[in-house]
Formats: structure tokens, sequence, C-alpha cells
């Protein structure tokens, strides 16, 4: 790998921390669309809770790792909110960052720099 490639994939990968482990906390707290689609036809009172009519929503159950070390967004046993959620973003984005980069690394190791691959394919051959 070239230093300009490391430098640059150093910096790509700190910008997505940063942005992961600040911006993240800003995120809206609103229902996103698929939320709200599922109350399409009943009644929410104030505090969000199903108080009538009948909608996709009813039928929820809990998610089976909801009690997972990141559920909600959020690293269990951190309690301040704002220090729990951008860790959480920051290690999402390092777990990302290393499974593409792992994957990439197995991809270039099946077809190595500098192999012909016309050759490979018999298209080379006149």
């Amino acid at each position: 790998m070239s230093r300009r490639l490391g430098w640059f994939l150093a910096a790509g990968l700190l910008v997505a921390a940063v942005l992961a482990g600040l911006v993240s906390n800003f995120a809206s707290s609103s229902p996103d669309g698929l939320d709200n689609t599922a109350l399409n036809g009943c009644t929410v009172n104030d505090q969000g809770e199903i108080t009538g009519g009948r909608c996709m929503a009813q039928r929820e159950q809990p998610h089976q790792t909801g009690d997972s070390p990141l559920a909600d967004y959020g690293i269990r046993g951190v309690d301040n909110e704002f220090l729990s959620t951008g860790l959480s973003g920051v290690l999402g984005v390092l777990v990302t960052f290393a499974i593409g980069g792992g994957v990439f690394w197995l991809v270039r190791r099946r077809n190595p720099a500098g192999a012909d691959t016309r050759e490979r394919d018999g298209a080379g051959q006149g």
C-alpha cells in the first residue's frame, strides 16, 4: 500500500469516526418513516402509546438483540447518554471499516497485483 493511500484511508477513517461520534448525538429522536407508517390506523397519546384503532405496530415484539451491549444506539454500562451514543457510533465505524478492509484484503489476495488477467482467462492467446 502506498503512503498516499494510507494517509487517505486514515483521514477518511478519522472523519467518519468524528462524524459518527459527534453528529450522531444530534440525530432526530422523532420516529422514522417505518415507525410512522406502522402506526397508520391507530391513535397514539403524547407518550407514544397506542390508545385505539388497528395498525401494524400493535403486533410489534421486542427485538431479539434488544439486550445486547450496543442496543438502542448506545453502549450498555455507559451512563452518560452523549458519550454512550458517540462511542457506539465510533465503534460502528471501526467495525465496518475492519470488515470492509478484510473483504478487500481477501479479494486482493485472490488476484495479486501485477497478475495479467488476460492470460488467466485465456484471452491473451492468439
